[in-house]
């Protein structure tokens, strides 16, 4: 499918240590409950993490995710009451919503492009930018041995309002979600620091991924508490101009 959606939504729930048990139970039985809502083209359940290791230890047990593609807006507007919805509902303590417009995108997500094929754009306000890969088992060490001086760097980074890792799998499947104030930010981080730079020199000659997809997104709005994304609540008031 390379018709690119209207709108993608990024859902994040924060949910007590508690509740583990039930979190972990709807995201068993959830991902094909979400796929089968009407209006949704490609839906993911994640789990979280801090996003400076990609290993179980790195896991935010507190904290899930879910991405999804879109028929239309209007589509958008049932999830809050559809089973998948209202089961997290009952278990969060504060919840967020991105929604999002594809500007670009390249590579694949379980054999499929969800997010079309975007002809780019230019945006005013915050970007989100999607990272997605699923590793080689036998390059997944040195994977991770690259991370950390990339994950600083990311940390300390000029513009980032927000970041954190996601997974479809405890290992093996990850990807990084990153806010950033505009996009000039984001591009200075992926194409000029000498980290980022180095590992995305060194991504085709490690093979590192059998699967992998880079997206970047314009920040339509965020509705809800967005501390869940680790964005300050008190920085930045004015990000969303132009993007609404």
């Amino acid at each position: 499918m390379n018709t690119v959606p209207e709108l993608v939504t990024l859902h994040v729930w924060r949910t007590s240590r508690a509740a583990l048990p039930r979190a972990l139970t709807r995201m068993a039985l959830d991902p094909r409950r979400l796929r089968a809502v009407p209006g949704v083209r490609f839906g993911k359940l994640l789990g979280t993490g801090t996003g400076t290791g990609f290993g179980p230890g790195d896991a935010d047990l507190t904290r899930w995710a879910a991405l999804t593609v879109w028929d239309s807006p209007d589509a958008a507007e049932g999830f809050d009451a559809s089973p998948v919805g209202r089961a997290w509902a009952r278990i969060a303590r504060s919840a967020v919503r991105v929604d999002l417009r594809p500007l670009t995108s390249r590579g694949e997500w379980s054999g499929r492009r969800p997010f079309g094929d975007p002809p780019g754009g230019r945006t005013d306000g915050p970007v989100l930018a999607l990272t997605r890969a699923r590793l080689r088992p036998a390059r997944a060490v040195t994977f991770w041995k690259a991370v950390p001086p990339v994950a600083a760097a990311l940390h300390a980074a000029p513009g980032l309002l927000a970041r954190f890792g996601v997974g479809e799998a405890p290992l093996g499947w990850q990807g990084t979600v990153s806010v950033w104030r505009d996009p000039a930010d984001l591009v200075a981080f992926a194409y000029r620091h000498p980290e980022h730079r180095a590992a995305i020199t060194r991504t085709p000659t490690e093979g590192w991924y059998a699967e992998e997809l880079f997206a970047r997104f314009a920040v339509r709005g965020v509705v809800g508490d967005r501390t869940v994304l680790g964005w300050a609540a008190d920085g930045d008031p004015e990000t969303l101009r132009g993007n609404a």
